[in-house]
């Protein structure tokens, strides 16, 4: 797990090269995930625990890559979920032991961030050093929490394969919809979020 400084600037180091550049996003989370890691009980992510890990990420935002790039999870992996909250939090599942940390970023920690680096203009900047620096006890608010995963959710192959009675498109893992006796995928039940393109307009997939 992480000992010391430098590992914290090598996994910051790491994140910022695969997200592009460096920024208070990112800052926030290698600490998030370092520190949800450790209350996990989850040593080595990208190594002999690799297996034991889902991430659940609250926000589409620069900190998830950085969850991405410490913890090693990924959607393709089936290993991150995302959560469309809007929330700077993320939830690390112990798949072991069954143990489940949500760390979510304080909203007061920006103000006491600004006051870290007075002298510093941009408030990005300012933002990204102070973070650097922080306590944990500052930063976060951390609380065990309940996760229960389906079969279905879990990695591996899947576990089913059903395809859409209305627009005949293949569903996965138990995403159809049934209505009135139909397997229907998400979009033909309820609407999507794609149209279809006819020409000249646009008809909403429903």
């Amino acid at each position: 797990m992480i000992a010391n400084l430098s590992d914290f600037e090598r996994l910051l180091e790491e994140s910022s090269r695969i997200h592009g550049h460096l920024c208070p996003g990112q800052v926030l989370g290698v600490k998030m995930s370092i520190l949800g890691l450790k209350e996990a009980g989850i040593e080595d992510p990208r190594g002999k625990d690799r297996k034991n890990i889902i991430v659940f990420v609250e926000m589409d935002r620069c900190a998830t890559d950085a969850v991405q790039s410490v913890t090693g999870c990924s959607l393709g992996h089936r290993t991150m979920k995302f959560m469309d909250y809007g929330k700077m939090a993320a939830t690390f599942l112990n798949l072991k032991t069954g143990k489940a940390v949500r760390v979510l970023a304080k909203e007061e920690s920006r103000q006491t961030a600004k006051g870290l680096f007075p002298a510093i203009e941009n408030k990005y900047e300012a933002q990204l050093e102070a973070y650097k620096v922080m306590s944990d006890e500052d930063l976060f608010e951390v609380s065990e929490v309940e996760v229960a995963l389906s079969p279905e959710d879990m990695p591996g192959r899947p576990l089913s394969r059903v395809r859409c009675n209305a627009c005949g498109e293949q569903v996965q893992d138990m995403r159809e919809v049934r209505v009135d006796g139909k397997a229907l995928c998400r979009p033909c039940a309820s609407g999507g979020y794609y149209g279809i393109f006819h020409g000249d307009r646009y008809a909403k997939k429903a």
